[in-house]
């Protein structure tokens, strides 16, 4: 069975074609609803390819430092180009489960974008989050909306169950059950209550981001719908000319979020 990791490690270089419409702008977003200060100390958990770890990084100032934790080591590696890029060295990247890792002082605040239903048990994990924090210290996260891609992803599903009957009936994935426990304004606050934050704000974030077909196949490649391909390049194939020829020219994938921020 392919591990959280390892599925982007295989993704990558596709995640990162997706930066500059989706993941730059909600990781400023996050970064700035957090409202960072300089010298401050900053977890950011699932960082992905830096998109909010460089931000944080630039907000903290050389005075502060940013613990940056993915299972992705492709991943990090592209996060650390970055910050080399831009000459930023207060970062410290680590291959690591974001479930467990513990830092070596309390955080002033921790990020995690788009990464909570990832979690092996997203309750116990965010309550691990909450114990790395100093008392008054912030999370703040993003998530997808309880629509956000419709109808792209029942496309995608239809498409690959064609090629693959038998995923009908398959279980569904932990992560999709998880982000529905946090997909709406009510459940997110709900669920953050139960392990321990207080004083969240959440707002809702409208984005549309327009797909050619290239860039709809990269969202497959670069996210966990992979998962569903098969590994068989034919059966790839028939399910990217299916899925494509049903989106249509001009489409706008819905990736409306919320984004919250909490106390401990």
């Amino acid at each position: 069975m392919t591990t959280v990791g390892e599925l982007f490690n295989d993704a990558a270089e596709h995640f990162e074609r997706l930066a500059p419409a989706l993941w730059n702008p909600m990781g400023n977003a996050v970064v700035a609803a957090a409202g960072l200060s300089l010298d401050q100390r900053v977890l950011d958990v699932c960082c992905g390819s830096g998109a909010s770890t460089i931000p944080a990084a630039q907000e903290v100032g050389p005075g502060g430092r940013v613990d940056a934790v993915d299972l992705s080591s492709e991943l990090l590696d592209l996060a650390a180009a970055k910050a080399s890029a831009l000459d930023i060295d207060t970062i410290t990247f680590a291959r690591s489960d974001a479930a467990t890792w513990t830092g070596s002082e309390p955080y002033d605040a921790v990020l995690c974008c788009y990464g909570l239903f990832f979690l092996p048990d997203m309750a116990a994990g965010v309550r691990h989050l909450a114990s790395q924090l100093r008392r008054g210290g912030r999370l703040a996260v993003s998530t997808w909306q309880e629509q956000a891609h419709k109808p792209f992803v029942t496309l995608f599903e239809e498409a690959c169950f064609e090629e693959q009957p038998h995923l009908r009936d398959a279980p569904e994935p932990r992560p999709s059950r998880q982000l529905r426990e946090i997909s709406t304004p009510e459940k997110l606050d709900g669920f953050l209550a139960s392990c321990g934050f207080e004083d969240t704000k959440i707002d809702e974030m409208a984005l549309q981001v327009p797909l050619d077909a290239e860039l709809a196949w990269e969202l497959v490649l670069g996210t966990g719908y992979r998962a569903l391909l098969p590994i068989d390049q034919d059966g790839r194939d028939r399910i990217r000319d299916r899925f494509l020829g049903t989106l249509g020219d001009d489409f706008a994938l819905n990736a409306d979020s919320l984004i919250a921020v909490a106390s401990r």
